[in-house]
């Protein structure tokens, strides 16, 4: 694949190219890490705190639903300028790649933490009656029957989030945040080498055919445990 793309696109600077994808990896692997460890805790106390569930408290599940809503509605090109601040006050910096990471965890794990919740709702709820007539803890029930249970569902979501993210970091390169979508605006929009843009746009499709395949044979493998 790598020598036909060089015979193809012979004027495309491919180091820079090499170096662009381990940016976008790089920043795609870290907040996906975070967005995993924000999201699903915050998807399963929306979901504990929900309506006849375990932790009905209708004030805390309408205000965390709220937050979840608001910031899955901003679009993320607005994100990416609203937080400047806050990113500049967490890594130091408003441009490159640690600065492409905080917009893409808070634009990212609202949406899976709503994914999450709902892989939840479709556990059996026989299944979490039986382990309370056990006497199973509140605790108890959560590591291991609803997250087992609903496993599938939260990496499947993951997945979806995961390929989500690969399209984010390409418009963090509108804010000089690195990665094949700052690549391609320097070089295929600003110098007019739509060659480079072509290029970075087939790597990010292939990115995203990987993502999804490796994610659906988590999920399948899963399922049949």
């Amino acid at each position: 694949m790598e020598a036909l793309l060089i015979e193809l696109f012979p004027n495309v600077v491919w180091p820079e190219i090499w170096k662009t994808l381990l940016e976008t990896l790089y920043m795609v692997g870290i907040a996906t890490l975070f967005t995993a460890l924000i999201g699903l805790p915050l998807g399963v106390l929306v979901y504990l705190t929900a309506p006849g569930q375990l932790l009905h408290n209708r004030f805390a599940y309408q205000v965390l639903s709220t937050v979840i809503n608001v910031f899955r509605s901003i679009p993320f090109i607005i994100l990416l300028i609203l937080i400047i601040p806050f990113t500049k006050l967490l890594v130091g910096t408003s441009i490159g790649v640690s600065a492409a990471i905080p917009p893409l965890v808070i634009g990212t794990a609202p949406f899976f933490a709503r994914l999450v919740e709902t892989s939840l709702r479709e556990v059996d709820r026989g299944v979490i009656e039986m382990a309370q007539s056990m006497g199973a803890s509140t605790l108890q029930i959560i590591t291991r029957v609803l997250i087992p249970e609903a496993r599938p569902g939260i990496l499947a979501g993951l997945t979806i989030t995961l390929v989500t993210l690969v399209g984010y970091s390409a418009m963090s390169g509108a804010i000089g945040g690195g990665g094949l979508g700052d690549l391609a605006l320097r070089y295929g929009y600003q110098r007019f080498q739509n060659d480079v843009t072509i290029v970075a746009t087939i790597i990010m499709i292939l990115l995203v055919q990987v993502f999804q395949l490796f994610g659906d044979k988590l999920v399948a493998y899963f399922r049949r445990k």
